[in-house]
């Protein structure tokens, strides 16, 4: 026999898919949650690798309130001595934030950059993410005036991408900022 349609019926049925759709969603949060942290981890090592010299250990995570500084780490060698920074910032670009992890050493000077995600035009923007173009070749060991040539600095934009290399240079030079912020220049 069928259940006679009803407004108590419909909410009843309704309530009960809720409820199974809800415990699945939080079974598969449980099941992945510890997956996806260890990933993110791992990535997060990774770039930090890539921005660092080699040698000396890292700290945990550090925050920061300055502007576009999502986090950093210091690398110390085994005597204490501070001989590293990678800081982890963030800007808008022509197609959305670009985030970068960047190597700054104690003086200013800028080691090395790695792109960690960004929303820019395929082709043109996104060229900044190619590991041996001359963009991303000039920044291992920049310590010049950080904005592109156009605006009067010492960094060699990407051709036809001038947003987006003004957006890499600030996120440069506000991991440059903190570096000398924090004193050990």
């Amino acid at each position: 026999m069928a259940a006679k349609s009803s407004l108590i019926n419909m909410a009843a049925c309704l309530t009960g898919v809720c409820l199974v759709c809800a415990a699945l969603l939080g079974f598969v949060y449980v099941v992945t949650d510890e997956p996806i942290k260890a990933a993110a981890a791992a990535e997060a090592q990774a770039s930090i690798a890539k921005v660092l010299p080699e040698g000396g250990s890292i700290s945990e995570e550090f925050s920061s309130e300055a502007e576009g500084i999502l986090g950093y780490f210091v690398q110390t060698s085994a005597d204490g001595e501070t001989t590293a920074y990678a800081v982890k910032t963030v800007t808008g670009g022509f197609g959305g934030p670009v985030t970068l992890m960047v190597g700054v050493l104690p003086d200013g000077t800028v080691f090395n950059t790695s792109v960690l995600s960004h929303s820019e035009t395929p082709g043109l923007g996104a060229k900044c993410t190619e590991e041996k173009s001359a963009f991303r070749e000039q920044w291992k060991g920049f310590k010049g005036v950080l904005s592109v040539k156009k605006d009067g600095g010492d960094v060699d934009a990407i051709t036809a991408s001038t947003i987006t290399s003004r957006a890499y240079t600030k996120a440069v030079a506000q991991a440059v900022e903190l570096v000398k912020s924090l004193g050990h220049e």
